[in-house]
């Protein structure tokens, strides 16, 4: 995804309605598309409690090749697209998939299971037609830990050496780590892991309680917010960027941390979290499920429209579902009265799972609304 981080520096003050707020109501940036959900693996968080064989319902080669040629009708702005699963490779016409996107000229990546399936010759298959980068998942700094999550013996030994394969096949790296109650501890030890690994990100997903997630306990919100804080001084010192999946919560405590500091507006937004400001689910990003169904995101699971039966454009630019999320204004609770929902927002998905309302206010926030005010507004508006 390098060239994700690019144009995430191109577009930083570019998507904006007209009372300024960080929208993306033409394109996603991003667009993940579960073909399969088919998977060698039995992770305990598994969000689409992926299973051993292919589902007759998957999409056929014919049907995504046709949606792939319509991702162009989004125009100018192309979504950067994530392959991913289930495992991708378990589907034999994963690579006529790969070809045909690159002969359309989409940026590519792939999100593959650390599994046998993944070799040395699949990188180098990525490579030629056009994936810039990879992400593979640690969930534990050790064999024990992350094979038990994942319910494979020998998973983590080839993800770690899938990692430093897809490096010296010049392949981008994201990697990407569970946070739950049961492995927060083991956070800084995956950190060093991950530190020896030379990705481009690493990426922690806070747990929504969906899929297999049901059985896995959350951190709470005071403990996410010190987690948030712990990452805020890794990312001054890591080589790599920093980020947080389904918890937007950690660019409130980013951007009050460069405040203090001192910096400016536009030099915020030159940081990678920076750069994230805005996106979250329905906002930025699309997923489309191996059926067609199109959601704000994997883990919010409200059907927007078919891609089978109507255009991905249409349906992410004119969906109730998509309009309703881009609309802060709507957003309920502290959510709704946050100063800091523009750029945050919540994860629209964990409220969902916790109130069946995807625009009520997430629950893992421990922030109440005003401490900063207008400070934000002054802040973000300010010129450079």
């Amino acid at each position: 995804m390098i060239s994700v981080f690019q144009r995430q520096k191109e577009e930083a003050a570019s998507r904006k309605n007209g009372r300024g707020q960080l929208v993306y109501s033409e394109a996603p940036f991003l667009v993940y598309w579960e073909l399969t959900r088919a998977c060698d693996l039995a992770c305990r968080h598994c969000r689409a409690e992926a299973m051993a064989e292919r589902s007759a319902e998957e999409m056929t080669l014919e049907e995504i090749q046709r949606v792939l040629k319509g991702i162009k009708g989004f125009g100018r702005r192309l979504p950067h697209l994530v392959l991913t699963g289930g495992d991708p490779l378990k589907r034999p016409d994963f690579f006529d998939i790969l070809d045909y996107a690159d002969r359309l000229e989409l940026r590519l990546s792939v999100a593959p299971s650390g599994t046998p399936l993944l070799t040395r010759e699949v990188f180098q298959i990525f490579r030629a037609t056009g994936v810039e980068s990879i992400s593979l998942s640690l969930d534990g700094p050790n064999r024990e830990k992350h094979d038990g999550f994942r319910g494979v013996p020998g998973c983590f030994d080839r993800t770690v050496e899938a990692a430093r394969e897809a490096r010296e096949e010049g392949l981008g790296l994201q990697i990407n780590t569970l946070v739950t109650a049961e492995t927060e501890a083991d956070l800084p030890q995956v950190y060093r892991l991950v530190s020896g690994l030379d990705p481009m990100r690493w990426s922690l997903f806070f747990l929504i309680p969906v899929g297999r997630g049901h059985g896995l306990k959350a951190v709470s919100p005071e403990r996410g917010e010190a987690i948030y804080n712990w990452l805020y001084d890794l990312s001054r010192e890591a080589p790599f960027a920093v980020a947080t999946t389904e918890a937007p919560h950690f660019r409130r405590v980013a951007l009050t941390r460069m405040k203090e500091q001192g910096l400016s507006w536009s030099s915020v937004r030159e940081t990678p979290v920076g750069r994230g400001f805005g996106i979250r689910d329905g906002n930025g990003i699309m997923f489309i499920s191996h059926t067609g169904d199109v959601y704000p995101s994997g883990f919010l699971p409200i059907v927007a429209g078919n891609v089978r039966s109507s255009d991905i454009a249409e349906i992410y630019r004119e969906s109730e579902v998509f309009k309703q999320i881009r609309e802060t204004n709507g957003f309920k609770g502290r959510c709704g009265r946050c100063e800091f929902k523009e750029i945050c927002g919540g994860s629209r998905a964990r409220a969902y799972a916790a109130s069946g309302d995807y625009l009520d206010e997430d629950p893992a926030c421990s922030y109440q609304p005003g401490a900063y005010g207008s400070q934000v507004a002054d802040f973000t508006e300010a010129r450079p």
